[in-house]
């Protein structure tokens, strides 16, 4: 918020009316405060992957910290968060790290960290109409994964749902998973920008019933600042010096930094992780305006990007993301289409299967290491947003040597052969040695 005014949480606003500045919510920490940091640890320990509602859930395991007003049975959960950090030692040796590991927000109910938000949001939504709020519908510009996770909490909820979308910008997997949920999808000829821009337009008007469902709407930032906790809680409430994310609309960053915040607070932890938020080259706003300082900022026009969920030129959560880079001893490092595709692919060597977007966050770890900024013996975390299912595309092109721009240094295609023992030991000799 860019100024000190106060609105009460069931207000459906979107921006400050007297500021036009983003909104975020605060909570009262003072009974907050009244419980113990042990207890804290305690509560959300038993809760972790309990099977009892709303606790099932990685988000509502911490219902105090996020939306504590709201009543159980309006909650609308899919069992999101609770997602598992694994360590790479495949990558962290080479690297030189002392430990790497991958925050899997992807196995999730949609295949996003989405879900994270979408939860608090939906359930927020849900409470309103249940309170009487003439909310008709619930919309959302996307470039993919908002999209997924909206219609299917909406779906659930027996909320309507509007969609757009920039046509022709997203992969398969993320355009027909709003369609199986049933959601209106528009495509429009534009960028996620110019869909940004519509919907801003469609929900403006309070009288049209329509509610909007993007990450300027501070409700999905206290679902996606659990992972941050999470994270904490997963290493024993220990913290790591690094933590990755790749950042398109920077509504995770900002995220990240109110969930440790919270935790500071509250004397679960005594110090806080440095953050780098990790972008693609063709879309690298928050990028060129860290190489001033964050003294200058300009939207530019995304080009088309591997990393499509990130492909933003204009982020909402710009001002957000720039408190929280600053708070946190934050740098944005970027990621040319050639380094997020091998990145992405040295990870899959060593088990994983990237989206692209973690492409992006590793390659741009690497770069810091290179660079000294991340220092050899650290603990890191990258935040790998989404599964890579949902990018098919991606890892075909990449292996088939498809990809324009990209060499694909570590393609791999299968090897025809006849069904005969000795034409496939002749293979196995030649890869192996003697069988």
């Amino acid at each position: 918020m860019d100024c000190s005014s106060v609105y009460p949480i069931d207000a459906v606003l979107f921006r400050c009316p007297s500021c036009d500045g983003l909104l975020d919510v605060h909570h009262d920490v003072n009974p907050l405060k009244a419980i113990p940091a042990t207890e804290w640890k305690q509560r959300f320990e038993q809760r972790f992957r309990t099977g009892q509602h709303p606790y099932n859930s990685g988000v509502w395991g911490k219902k105090e910290w996020v939306l504590p007003g709201i009543k159980d049975e309006n909650i609308v959960s899919l069992g999101e968060g609770a997602t598992p950090l694994v360590p790479v030692p495949g990558l962290a040796g080479p690297l030189g790290l002392a430990e790497l590991w991958i925050k899997q927000c992807g196995i999730s109910h949609t295949g996003s960290f989405k879900d994270l938000g979408m939860t608090v949001l939906v359930s927020h939504v849900n409470d309103l109409i249940k309170a009487g709020k003439p909310i008709r519908a619930v919309a959302c510009a996307s470039t993919g994964d908002t999209s997924a996770a909206l219609a299917a909490y909406g779906a659930w909820a027996g909320i309507p749902v509007i969609i757009f979308l920039p046509e022709g910008k997203i992969s398969t997997a993320q355009l027909v998973q709003p369609l199986a949920s049933g959601a209106t999808v528009i495509q429009l000829n534009t960028d996620f920008d110019g869909c940004m821009e519509v919907v801003r337009d469609v929900t403006a008007d309070p009288s049209a019933g329509i509610y909007l469902a993007n990450s300027m709407n501070p409700l999905r930032i206290e679902g996606q600042k659990t992972v941050g906790i999470e994270v904490i809680q997963q290493l024993a409430w220990q913290v790591p010096d690094w933590i990755v994310i790749p950042g398109g609309n920077l509504g995770n960053v900002s995220a990240l930094g109110a969930g440790f915040e919270l935790l500071l607070e509250m004397g679960l932890i005594s110090k806080a992780p440095r953050i780098c938020v990790a972008q693609a080259a063709h879309a690298n706003p928050l990028y060129q305006s860290f190489q001033t300082s964050y003294r200058e900022y300009r939207p530019v026009k995304a080009q088309k990007t591997l990393a499509s969920a990130i492909q933003i030129g204009a982020p909402v959560s710009y001002r957000r993301a720039v408190r929280a880079l600053e708070r946190f001893g934050g740098v944005v490092e970027q990621a040319s289409e050639e380094e997020l595709a091998n990145a992405a692919a040295r990870g899959d060597r060593a088990g994983l299967f990237n989206d692209p977007h973690t492409g992006v966050a590793l390659a741009c770890t690497e770069k810091l290491i290179a660079a000294g900024t991340i220092e050899k013996g650290q603990k890191v975390v990258v935040i790998s947003t989404a599964h890579g299912l949902k990018f098919s595309e991606f890892k075909t092109g990449y292996h088939n040597r498809s990809l324009d721009g990209v060499r694909s240094d570590y393609a791999n295609q299968p090897i025809s052969c006849e069904p005969d023992v000795d034409a496939v030991k002749r293979i196995l000799d030649g890869i192996h040695g003697s069988v």
